[in-house]
């Protein structure tokens, strides 16, 4: 498959310690996008993972200032299709649960891995796929979140998922939800947020993705042209409210001032 969305490459701006995020990307076609875009122009500096192609993770968060979980088709439990598994379970358990307290934005895949790493539960949707745009709603938690506070009521999100989050890890907080979908967005700590939708997503990777899928997108009764039609038709707001609240992600990064030292090979 050919990548559609950005998934490598630097910020071009010198390598600092304490500006470095580890991406973990689970599948060609599914790399970091929009939400990479703001993170680079943010002065971050991206370091991206594919681990299905046999490259490793690391053995641990030192010397990472961030870490982001990107989104794939396998189920956050399945082992054995995707044996790089329980490597970035311990990495999320590390980032949120260790002394250095690394941020953390886990999407769609990542936010039901975050989740299950940390003690909640993960199932497949009895009502078939969520897919296309969605409206999600604001929960009283949101209001002084300091990366989606500024979402407002009703924010188009782009939903490409099978499984969803049944149940949120002990002491998390919601903060967005859907009709269809009751944990749309969460927070654990204060710096670690998971969201079912992909805020990374513009109308060609969702193209791409309705290609691949084009079989069980319609055996589930849906027509792809629909739903990749309205993300088509909100690209304008997905861009604007999720660059957005990839910017607010990023600030809490650089301002989180871990105490790093450049990871192995970067010194």
């Amino acid at each position: 498959m050919t990548d559609t969305s950005t998934d490598t490459g630097r910020s071009g701006s010198p390598v600092r310690p304490g500006h470095l995020v580890l991406v973990v990307q689970h599948e060609d076609g599914a790399g970091p996008g929009l939400v990479g875009e703001r993170l680079r122009a943010a002065g971050l500096d991206l370091r991206v993972v594919h681990p299905w192609r046999g490259e490793a993770l690391p053995a641990s968060l030192d010397g990472w200032a961030g870490l982001l979980v990107l989104g794939g088709s396998a189920n956050c439990e399945d082992d054995a299709a995707a044996p790089w598994l329980p490597r970035v379970r311990a990495l999320v358990r590390e980032a949120v649960e260790g002394e250095g307290r690394v941020p953390v934005l886990g999407i769609c895949l990542g936010g039901q891995i975050m989740a299950h790493a940390l003690g909640g539960r993960v199932v497949r949707r009895s009502r078939g796929p969520e897919l296309g745009t969605v409206p999600l709603r604001r929960l009283p938690a949101a209001e002084d979140d300091p990366v989606l506070g500024a979402v407002p009521e009703g924010a188009p999100a782009a939903q490409w998922h099978w499984d969803e989050i049944g149940e949120l890890p002990p002491g998390a907080v919601p903060l967005l939800a859907g009709d269809d979908c009751a944990h749309q967005a969460f927070r654990v700590g204060p710096r670690a947020w998971g969201v079912q939708f992909h805020p990374e997503v513009l109308a060609d990777t969702v193209a791409f993705w309705a290609s691949v899928d084009e079989p069980q997108v319609r055996g589930a009764g849906i027509d792809p042209d629909v739903v990749v039609g309205s993300v088509r038709d909100a690209e304008q707001r997905l861009r604007r409210v999720w660059g957005a609240v990839a910017a607010a992600w990023g600030a809490v990064v650089r301002d989180a001032r871990v105490p790093v030292s450049a990871p192995p090979g970067e010194e």
